[in-house]
């Protein structure tokens, strides 16, 4: 297992993990705001880590599968975290959509993996556009608390992760027709 600078940070990405979820129920004074900076720091790497890889040339096949595991862990953790927080049905369907969606994608790369068609279903614009506006509102959401915050700070950020939610629909059905074409051009040659 190579271990460079990029995969040392998907690596610690994951460590963080566990911190988040102490940090975030630890009652210490201003824990919320030390648990969004750890997600933040996370989403952070998400991006450096990456650049990293192409400018170093350190790009590995270790690395290709851990970072989106590592994004996909920190993300859904951070969710399940606020959705007992903000426990209300639009937040927890736009978490669900999230979760949900990071699961579909998941599999459906393996499968066109499987079928010699990865590269059909790369990393879209929509799906860095969504992911941008997802890090922003857990970050945001993660410093909130809702009890004490101002209303409008809260509904900023509620907008967000909706404006999040939406954009991971799209993305969704932007890579399920790209697939689809794989699929239906296998089925017409058999």
């Amino acid at each position: 297992m190579p271990i460079n600078i990029p995969n040392a940070l998907t690596i610690m990405r994951i460590l963080l993990i566990p911190v988040l979820v102490v940090v975030f129920y630890w009652p210490f004074p201003n824990h919320l705001l030390v648990a969004a900076a750890v997600f933040g720091v996370a989403a952070i790497t998400d991006w450096f880590d990456g650049y990293l890889a192409r400018r170093l040339g350190q790009m590995t096949a270790f690395g290709a599968f851990l970072d989106p595991v590592a994004d996909k862990l920190m993300v859904a953790v951070a969710l399940v975290l606020l959705v007992e927080r903000h426990d209300t049905l639009l937040f927890t369907l736009a978490a669900c959509v999230i979760v949900g969606r990071e699961i579909v994608i998941s599999a459906l790369r393996e499968w066109m993996a499987e079928l010699g068609a990865r590269t059909s279903v790369a990393v879209s614009y929509i799906g860095k556009v969504k992911t941008v506006f997802q890090m922003i509102a857990i970050t945001a959401l993660l410093a909130i608390d809702p009890m004490r915050e101002p209303s409008w700070l809260l509904g900023v950020a509620y907008l967000v992760l909706y404006t999040a939610a939406v954009l991971t629909i799209w993305s969704m059905f932007v890579y399920l027709r790209a697939a689809w074409n794989v699929i239906k051009e296998r089925d017409n040659s058999l």
